[in-house]
């Protein structure tokens, strides 16, 4: 049954990736939590083992989003390239930073930033006025910060660098798609520092490497590049604002569970 339900998570992750242009990680951290205190993993690194995992599964899907923008012309590679020092070297110290951080206080973040984004997509807030676009040092600096809290959280960053990258005025369809460039090197990296934190941590499971769960990278990432193209499908034929303010409960209500059980 918990294989099932990692097939299962795949799928709804991807069809959120599709309607909203997120990784799925704000979802499958909490399931990956729940299920491996199910598994009876250890406490004190079943948050970590939740957040590499994530990251890890994010690799494969960014891979196709990536792709699927370029094929469109969504991607500013000049923009992308600038972004990515930035990103690889924040995100592995993110991972590692998570890494020291204890299951509680990781928990207590995760479970505010999960909050933060209900409550943006609730009400449906936007940041107030444009920023200056940054040169070749800004950008590295915003890809830092991108990187790093991403690498913390076990997402792929889109629900951070869309809304900095429209607040420098670059359209929607362009941030997205740099976005969805970006995703890729932030989950290879922030994975890569989880899995070699947690190299020989104790109370590790079998089929691990580091803080990567093997068995849930595998089940997710069979059934969410395919349930993807059905989010992209749903995206255009229901109303985006009651999706958006559904996604919002649904974060409210995984943020309430992920606090009482932390």
């Amino acid at each position: 049954m918990i294989y099932l339900l990692y097939l299962l998570l795949g799928a709804f992750a991807g069809v959120l990736s599709g309607l909203f242009g997120i990784g799925g990680g704000l979802v499958i951290v909490p399931v990956l939590l729940t299920t491996f205190k199910v598994l009876n993993f250890d406490n004190a690194i079943a948050i970590h083992m939740a957040l590499g995992t994530s990251l890890a599964t994010i690799i494969v899907t960014s891979i196709n989003s990536m792709m699927a923008h370029h094929r469109r012309g969504g991607v500013d590679w000049k923009v992308v390239f600038t972004m990515v020092p930035g990103i690889v070297l924040a995100a592995y110290l993110g991972g590692y930073v998570a890494h020291l951080l204890d299951a509680t206080i990781l928990s207590y973040c995760f479970t505010a930033f999960i909050l933060a984004v209900a409550m943006k997509m609730w009400f449906g807030l936007k940041p107030k006025g444009l920023q200056p676009f940054p040169g070749p040092v800004g950008l590295s600096v915003s890809g830092a910060g991108i990187g790093f809290f991403s690498a913390i959280f076990g997402i792929g960053g889109g629900t951070i660098s869309v809304p900095l990258l429209s607040r420098f005025g670059l359209e929607m369809r362009k941030a997205v798609g740099i976005s969805s460039a970006l995703g890729f090197p932030i989950a290879l990296t922030g994975a890569l520092s989880y899995a070699i934190s947690g190299w020989n941590q104790p109370g590790l499971p079998e089929m691990s490497l580091g803080y990567v769960y093997l068995p849930a990278f595998v089940g997710i990432i069979l059934t969410s590049s395919i349930f993807s193209r059905f989010g992209a499908h749903l995206a255009h034929k229901l109303d985006p604002r009651i999706m958006q303010k559904s996604f919002a409960v649904l974060l409210f209500v995984i943020a309430i569970k992920t606090l009482l059980t932390s």
